[in-house]
């Protein structure tokens, strides 16, 4: 025997990565932790990583409208109002993303950081905010509409996922199996899956946030969780009245 440990590619591998984690600021358990993750495959859907992670939330199957003016009503309560928010979307395609370009170019101006996920050809430059993040024709996250509004005092989020074999339909009519919720482990989770997401996507860019992702966010209120079910219900009844 030499005395000598040999290290395998895995090892070495790791070692890198808890150091870039530890330049970014991240104590060195966390960083031995993120780093792990990081060497993971990392999860490809918000909506299912979401779900997995989340077996209590009610899933709901919506038209698009509905799930347009839900993402609408939580921009306007979250992200407008949040005190230095981190935000994510995706908005599958840019002609969506696009109609929607001032308003989120002025609540990116008050947040830490926005990121935008759709089929970008040329995103734009790792400066620009929001960030635009290009995800492939073929990747299922482009089957996905969603919003995340990480912050300590308005969080929320709300993901629709499109299934299949809906083609043919006119836009409006399109449905999405849908989850949302305003409690903050619940969106700091859902900020995680996104932060990994802009990594798995934009290799080049480095996210900066993962330190404060790594906090555990203040428990949700009884009182917040009984107005989420009261609104569950209100979506469940309204959905229902407005199918064909």
């Amino acid at each position: 025997m030499s005395g000598h440990r040999r290290y395998s590619t895995a090892d070495v591998d790791l070692v890198l990565e808890v150091l870039r984690q530890r330049s970014s600021g991240l104590a060195m358990p966390s960083a031995i932790e993120r780093a792990r993750g990081q060497l993971r495959p990392t999860d490809s859907s918000v909506f299912s990583g979401l779900r997995d992670q989340h077996r209590e939330l009610t899933v709901q199957r919506l038209p698009k409208p509905t799930l347009l003016a839900l993402c609408r009503a939580i921009e306007d309560e979250c992200c407008a109002q949040a005190e230095r928010p981190l935000l994510f979307a995706g908005f599958q395609r840019v002609r969506h993303y696009h109609a929607s370009r001032q308003r989120w170019a002025d609540m990116s101006a008050t947040a830490r950081g926005t990121y935008v996920f759709a089929d970008f050809e040329r995103p734009g430059a790792d400066s620009d905010q929001p960030l635009e993040v290009a995800v492939p024709r073929d990747a299922s996250l482009n089957r996905e509409w969603f919003l995340v509004c990480d912050s300590q005092d308005h969080p929320g989020c709300v993901v629709g996922w499109e299934p299949p074999g809906q083609r043919q339909h006119p836009d409006r009519s399109r449905e999405f199996e849908t989850l949302w919720s305003l409690d903050p482990i619940v969106v700091r989770d859902a900020a995680r899956i996104c932060a990994g997401l802009v990594e798995q996507f934009r290799p080049e860019v480095r996210f900066p946030f993962w330190r404060e992702l790594e906090e555990v966010p203040p428990q949700q209120s009884v009182n917040e969780r009984r107005t989420s079910r009261v609104f569950d219900r209100m979506l469940s009844y309204f959905s229902v009245a407005s199918a064909p």
